[in-house]
């Protein structure tokens, strides 16, 4: 059966399979039998078109990755884990951030300590922004119910997290606003986990109830192959961003 997966992936990025040939330094032939008779290709080609077309390798040939293999993979993509984000280095911050090529991606409610313990790391967005880098950063409404109930579950009350929140705007505002590249959105979900994304490299931050970000348990994890666990906050970072609102005009 042929590849409608590859063929569709192949056409949203406008590349033949010549010109995938070509990357891979394989026979566009193959890569002709790979779409139109569905043959899937070896396991290093397989991880070079997923990464190149920005797919899950399982979604493009579903019954060539094992359920095994993936989990294999994505358990490796855990560098290290902290016990709270607060014993994360605190170089490793400045340093995740300058290290970008591509993009960065910042999601919480409200990440005051950015701003106002590591200001430098405002410059390095706008340095970065300059650089051809897309900076978004993902801040929680603070009109929003799932704001006000976050600061009640953590016990400091319905419109603390909101002020934090306030303030950090306040801090961001000067330094960002109207940058080229520096887009800034606010989300109105209850946020599971918070992220700090640099390219292939995330501190992902679980919450824990009643437990303020700070005290919760922090991963440092570095993409190996799509579909994996780093993809798995990725996706979910994109689908807040389509529902965010801009945080000013």
């Amino acid at each position: 059966m042929p590849n409608d997966r590859l063929k569709q992936a192949l056409n949203a990025h406008g590349m033949s399979p010549q010109q995938l040939g070509e990357q891979l330094g394989v026979d566009p032939k193959t890569v002709s039998r790979w779409i139109s008779q569905g043959r899937p290709p070896y396991p290093k080609y397989r991880a070079q078109v997923a990464a190149l077309l920005r797919e899950a390798e399982d979604w493009l040939w579903p019954e060539a990755v094992s359920e095994q293999r993936r989990d294999a993979v994505s358990a490796s993509e855990v560098v290290e884990v902290f016990p709270r984000r607060a014993a994360v280095p605190w170089d490793t911050w400045p340093r995740l951030f300058s290290e970008a090529a591509a993009h960065i991606d910042v999601l919480v409610y409200a990440g005051l300590f950015l701003p106002e313990q590591m200001p430098a790391v405002l410059d390095t967005f706008v340095a970065k922004a300059q650089e051809g880098v897309r900076i978004r950063l993902l801040l929680g409404d603070p009109k929003s119910p799932a704001v006000a109930l976050r600061g009640e579950e953590e016990g400091i009350g319905r419109s603390a997290v909101a002020v934090k929140v306030r303030n950090a705007l306040d801090l961001l505002r000067p330094k960002l606003k109207g940058v080229p590249g520096v887009h800034v959105r606010l989300h109105a979900v209850t946020l599971y986990t918070s992220i700090y994304r640099a390219d292939d490299q995330m501190l992902a931050n679980p919450h824990v109830y009643g437990l303020p970000a700070a005290q919760a348990p922090a991963m440092h994890l570095r993409k190996l192959t799509p579909g994996g666990l780093f993809d798995t906050y990725t996706v979910m970072y994109d689908k807040v961003w389509d529902d965010a609102r801009p945080a000013w005009s």
